[in-house]
């Protein structure tokens, strides 16, 4: 069996001008990287404006397993399979994350005969997006220093300094550091902290933005730390605002790519699900809305922390209404949810099926709280059996799903086409009532409640000492009225990892909330969230290299 960087490598990509040309985009609207990616232009986004929007449709998947779920792939497939009907669809996906593809995730283009390429080049270093957000993000920490260190005009207190630096690769000894050590001239000696390139605020600013004027006036709104009187200090505050946009110019721009079957595929930004809002740019989301009739999106992780992101912050703030979601699925990871050893998922056990299913039950009725008709697919592998196929078919439709068997992995788009007409059926016969689960304007507090008991079944929140501090401080200050991004495990409901199917009437903890006022939101950190994962005893990296030819192998 091939991997998925085989195929990819084996694969005949066409001239991305020529796939940009299907889609009615020009040349001298392509910022050309080589011959396969591209950037769109700022001019031919702003021509599409009085265009009508196409279709939007989500996709996400259960809480996260050992075993996978294969989200990306069914992104990748379903949009394929679109345009083997007949049907003019692009697809609208995150960037990747040095971290994870080193780590232990691997790559996230797809997979087998549903993925985006040059899966290397995605992988990897792509357009240079994420180093230049890395670059922004840690140029305003040198900014911030250097004010200190000039005078401190603006009275910043160095014990309340909540800017970090980042970078894009898991590394635990940074999380908790000390700067500033040596003689007067190197700096004020401070404790300092890293976290990932996609935790930076600058990432979810980049992703919420609408246009260059608007990522302008987000980054003058991110707050880096607090003065002696404990206001905040900005971004804008600190003169760091035209730099840091002079960074992003190109950054802001969405990349075009396209599937092993020539689909087109926006690929854009990367903010994490589990620490940030974990979708894709609202810029390239509504550029593709403009370029296709279908377009196929993906959220982080399972549907109680990228679905209800996607819903309640990039719709709400973006205006975006999407058409329907698509629920992802695998019988393995239901049966893990049945409490299977990983080793044994593949085995019939319609025991554990039924015991496991609550998970994908919970998921479902998350997703129709936002008014959005569902679809619910199942990747399917060898060894399911019919039996276990057809009880998961008749459970969803109980539940007024539509449901389809997806092979998309191995069949690439025609292994898609059911799920394609089920999702066609579905936009054609079901209409969208899409709303926010919470009235933005009710108290920080008991919007993570909601969000808490309605999505996760939870049955309270404890709220540490420090966090009812931080919510009644930001309140004060203003920050009241925005959404909340929790932060959270992918692997339950809950804010524990080892709670699986489905937990209920368990205490959620909420130990620290922060503002990320550029972004428009305040950030929760539930659990042991990290927002610098670290690696694993046997990372992905062990496996990759690169051979004489500039072959790269291992990424998968």
């Amino acid at each position: 069996m091939k991997s998925d960087i085989e195929i990819a490598q084996e694969a005949t990509m066409e001239p991305i001008v020529k796939v940009a040309a299907r889609m009615g985009i020009g040349e001298d609207d392509l910022e050309l990287y080589g011959k396969y990616k591209a950037k769109i232009s700022d001019e031919y986004i702003r021509s599409t404006a009085d265009k009508e929007n196409g279709k939007l449709i989500l996709v996400t998947a259960v809480n996260p397993t050992p075993a996978g779920e294969g989200k990306t792939t069914v992104s990748v497939g379903l949009g394929q399979a679109l345009c083997k009907l007949g049907k003019n669809a692009v697809i609208a996906l995150r960037e990747p994350s040095l971290g994870p593809c080193f780590g232990i995730k691997g790559g996230a283009a797809g997979g087998g005969m549903a993925q985006v390429v040059p899966m290397e080049d995605l992988n990897l270093h792509f357009t240079g997006d994420f180093h230049a957000i890395t670059s922004a993000n840690n140029l305003l920490a040198a900014l911030l220093d250097n004010h200190i260190q000039q005078g401190n005009e603006l009275n910043i207190d160095t014990r309340n300094i909540v800017w970090k630096r980042c970078m894009d690769m898991n590394d635990r000894v940074l999380r908790n550091i000390v700067v500033g050590l040596g003689s007067k001239a190197d700096g004020y000696a401070r404790e300092d902290h890293f976290v990932i390139t996609v935790a930076s605020e600058v990432m979810a600013v980049l992703c919420l933005a609408t246009d260059m004027q608007d990522l302008k006036e987000r980054l003058s709104r991110m707050v880096v730390a607090y003065n002696v009187n404990g206001k905040p200090v900005t971004a804008g505050d600190l003169k760091a605002v035209g730099a840091m946009a002079a960074l992003l110019k190109d950054a802001i721009r969405p990349n075009l790519i396209q599937t092993l079957e020539h689909t087109p595929a926006l690929v854009h930004g990367g903010p994490f699900a589990n620490i940030a809002h974990g979708c894709n740019s609202v810029i390239a989301t509504k550029t593709a809305l403009k370029m296709a009739d279908y377009v196929v999106t993906e959220a982080g992780f399972g549907a109680d922390l990228g679905a209800e992101k996607f819903f309640d912050i990039k719709c709400r703030m973006s205006g975006l209404k999407p058409d329907a979601a698509v629920l992802v699925a695998t019988l393995k990871a239901l049966k893990y949810n049945g409490g299977v050893p990983k080793a044994d998922v593949s085995k019939p056990n319609m025991e554990a099926l039924k015991k496991g299913i609550v998970n994908l039950e919970k998921h479902i009725e998350n997703l129709q709280k936002f008014g959005v008709p569902v679809v619910v697919t199942l990747n399917v592998f060898t060894a399911d059996t019919k039996e276990e196929l057809d009880y998961v078919r008749a459970f969803c439709e109980e539940r007024g799903c539509e449901f389809a068997l997806c092979e998309v992995w191995e069949k690439g788009g025609e292994g898609g086409r059911e799920l394609a007409q089920k999702v066609l059926y579905t936009l054609e016969t079901k209409e969208s009532h899409y709303a926010p689960l919470y009235d933005v304007n009710d108290t920080l507090k008991h919007k993570i409640e909601i969000i808490a008991k309605e999505i996760y079944g939870a049955g309270s929140v404890n709220f540490a000492p420090a966090a009812s501090k931080q919510l009644s401080q930001l309140e004060k200050l203003g920050y009241g009225k925005l959404p909340v991004c929790m932060a959270k495990t992918q692997y339950s409901l809950s804010d524990n990892p080892d709670l699986l199917g489905r937990p209920e009437g368990f205490e959620l903890n909420v130990r620290e909330v922060y503002v990320s006022a550029g972004a428009g939101f305040v950030v929760v950190l539930t659990g042991s969230v990290m927002t610098m994962p670290g690696l694993s005893k046997n990372p992905a990296a062990y496996s990759i290299d690169v051979d004489e030819n500039g072959k790269i192998t291992g990424l998968f």
